[in-house]
């Protein structure tokens, strides 16, 4: 279905190859993840796979054809066999909805007939029944979405290249987009998604490709997503609440109190000094008869006693109380994301349009 054979791909102006000597074949009816860091080579292998791009050395094989091969005129019927959904869905914003579904098969040339069939058919696939004639900004993003898939599978394609399709999206539609893309694989359709989120990853357990600085480091079935620390994340705030706040203010508290008892405690220091110097002053002396003459002793004054202390012995010791630390940042908990079960039974609309594994035929250009 697709297959690269040693590729390399340099741009002009770089000194290093975005792919180098990359082999992978994906069988017909696979769920693919091509995966990692960005400049890691996914939307190069992806360009190739449309043509593009040509590989500067190797060879690119996509539905039995060399793409090198193949020449620029036939380029567009080539592409008829292949849908690409990306992650700025790129509608054209005058356009209805079933204008923008249409007007991939406008450009191909069918029929009026075909087209009035095949539009309300993929947008029923895509549960976009009923929404022919809002326009884009009156959808959400998970609705603008899903009408970029249904645009690309109204083709009838062989093969759906995702390039980050819910990268634009809240995690509950990112859900839905991926479950969506799940059950258009399980009709038969083969599906390469280049993606960022580890979590549908490591949950579906398909077939992963891993790239990296341009040459593939892993191709594994039922493998996750592997290394995270590449995907850049946003650091949440400090949350402080009623119960921080209030500690913040005791550690202050503790702090003022501290600076009143060193003060304290140098007055102290000082009325003992100059207790001292009065005792050596009343040293006795003796007058000229020779008598010996003791003077009155000098009144003392007492220390005052500091408050709260432990031991009448530790009067002069005072031990600042504990500091109370703020209590550990708040974090946010992540929840698992969970993907519904794919019942491949309700996928009438996509026997329809001819997504079953049942039927193997090769879908030719439409007349």
């Amino acid at each position: 279905m697709i297959r690269f054979e040693n590729v390399t791909k340099r741009y002009r102006g770089t000194s290093k190859p975005a792919l180098s000597s990359v082999d992978f074949e994906v069988q017909r009816g696979e769920f693919v993840f091509l995966v990692g860091a960005s400049g890691s080579g996914k939307s190069s292998c992806l360009r190739l796979i449309l043509r593009e791009d040509v590989p500067t050395s190797g060879r690119v094989a996509v539905l039995g054809r060399d793409l090198r091969a193949l020449a620029n005129r036939k380029v567009p019927y080539f592409r008829r066999h292949i849908g690409s959904v990306f992650q700025d869905f790129r509608l054209l914003p005058s356009k209805t909805v079933y204008q923008n579904v249409a007007f991939t098969l406008q450009v191909t040339g069918s029929s009026r007939g075909f087209i009035q069939q095949a539009v309300p058919e993929a947008l029923a696939l895509v549960g976009l029944d009923g929404k022919q004639k809002r326009m884009p900004h009156e959808l959400s993003g998970g609705e603008q979405q899903r009408v970029a898939i249904a645009r690309a599978l109204v083709n009838r394609p062989q093969v759906l290249l995702a390039d980050e399709p819910t990268g634009n999206l809240d995690p509950a539609t990112s859900v839905d987009i991926m479950q969506l893309l799940a059950r258009i694989n399980a009709g038969g359709t083969t599906v390469l998604m280049a993606t960022h989120e580890a979590g549908f990853v490591d949950q579906m357990q398909r077939r992963v490709i891993e790239l990296r600085d341009g040459e593939m480091v892993r191709d594994e079935v039922h493998g996750g997503y592997g290394d995270t620390s590449n995907i850049p994340r946003l650091v949440p705030e400090e949350v402080r609440g009623a119960a921080a706040a209030a500690a913040l203010t005791a550690v202050q508290e503790v702090q003022r109190q501290t600076a009143d008892l060193s003060v304290v405690r140098a007055a102290l220091a000082e009325e003992l000094s100059t207790q001292r110097k009065a005792a050596a002053s009343a040293a006795p002396t003796v007058d000229r008869d020779g008598e010996t003459v003791i003077p009155p002793a000098p009144r003392t004054v007492e220390p005052p006693e500091p408050a709260r202390s432990p031991e009448p012995d530790a009067a002069n010791v005072v031990e600042p109380p504990a500091v109370v630390e703020p209590p550990a940042p708040i974090r946010p908990r992540t929840h698992p994301i969970t993907l519904p079960t794919v019942d491949v039974a309700e996928l009438g609309v996509a026997d329809r349009l001819g997504l079953s594994d049942e039927d193997d035929e090769e879908v030719g250009p439409t007349s």
